[in-house]
């Protein structure tokens, strides 16, 4: 699992930064003179931990055992073997794997929240586990907060020196 770009080559700045680009991590691809596919590569991804380490949590060995009896009407296995939950990965609660799912979510450029039942949304769209929502809770008392300036800027859209 990786992340996409797509570039029209006629956006010059971001095209020329676009094509510096590629080693071991991004392929880029040149799919006709005007447009650009960049594709960052994991070499060991979240997705795969996630996968291999599914059946470790007794609870989703449990769930996948109902599921191989077809007992189970929400979750499903997928072809590539990974227990999904209406959709959602199902995330083991071993080796600290949703926690490093919060604070990848935390940290990210592509991920923009302000506060936890916003996290919990965007999370909740690909990740299912037990206590999702007590973990988020958690993990958002230990964040610094914000400080009142940052927090109306960000409510407004606008620099705190503008505000």
């Amino acid at each position: 699992m990786g992340c996409l770009a797509f570039i029209r080559v006629g956006e010059r700045s971001l095209t020329s930064d676009v094509q510096a680009l590629p080693n071991q991590f991004v392929r880029l691809d040149i799919l006709d003179p005007s447009q650009a596919l960049a594709c960052v590569v994991s070499r060991y991804s979240l997705y795969n931990r996630i996968r291999e380490r599914q059946y470790y949590d007794p609870y989703l060995f449990v769930l996948k055992d109902t599921v191989q009896h077809g007992d189970a009407k929400k979750v499903t296995i997928g072809d590539d073997g990974v227990l999904q939950m209406q959709g959602q990965i199902c995330v083991p609660n071993v080796y600290r794997l949703c926690e490093l799912i919060l604070q990848e979510a935390h940290s990210s450029w592509y991920f923009i929240h302000l506060g936890v039942v916003k996290m919990y949304q965007d999370l909740r769209q690909h990740y299912w586990w037990r206590r999702m929502k007590k973990d988020i809770v958690g993990f958002f008392s230990l964040v610094p907060k914000l400080s009142a300036c940052e927090v109306r800027a960000s409510e407004t859209g606008r620099i705190a020196s503008e505000a």
